[in-house]
């Protein structure tokens, strides 16, 4: 497909595209970051494109040091600079968001057409457990119905203790 023909394609809503699979969402993906980029009147570049392609396949939250060691594992050699700044395009683009689980560590989310993260998270060991409870999407939408909203994503994080803990 050649750029031309990315830049017209449909783009679902956020949320609307079945969840985990790469394939199904990295056309969407790549043509909402090349418009975000070119709106910026910067390039669409293979560093960015491989660094797009090893999130889209997580299905989880990750660190930018995990990432950047996960793309060097494949043969890539971005600079830890690039994969700092490409974080910061993707979140700019609405492709990513910051989720802080804990105070010393910035994690990273897919939220674009994939399914809410919810977490319970330890206070005493940072021990996380990723929670899937169709409430919390009620919940939302609920809220944001109440309020005239049209949801798009969510994500909740529990602080608490853990019975091991006690």
């Amino acid at each position: 497909m050649s750029e031309q023909e990315q830049d017209i394609v449909a783009i679902p809503e956020p949320g609307s595209l079945p969840s985990p699979g790469a394939l199904e969402i990295m056309m969407p993906l790549c043509a909402v970051f090349r418009r975000h980029l070119k709106s910026q009147d910067l390039k669409y570049t293979r560093e960015r494109a491989d660094i797009l392609n090893a999130i889209i396949e997580t299905d989880d939250v990750f660190e930018a040091d995990s990432l950047l060691e996960e793309l060097r594992q494949r043969g890539h050699t971005p600079s830890k600079a690039t994969v700092y700044r490409t974080l910061k395009l993707l979140q700019d683009a609405g492709i990513i968001t910051p989720v802080m689980l804990d105070a010393r560590q910035t994690y990273y989310h897919l939220i674009y057409g994939r399914e809410p993260l919810n977490f319970l998270v330890c206070l005493k060991t940072g021990k996380r457990i990723r929670v899937s409870d169709e409430r919390a999407q009620a919940l939302r939408d609920e809220i944001c119905q109440e309020a005239g909203w049209h949801p798009v994503a969510h994500r909740m994080v529990i602080y608490g203790i853990s019975p091991e803990d006690d």
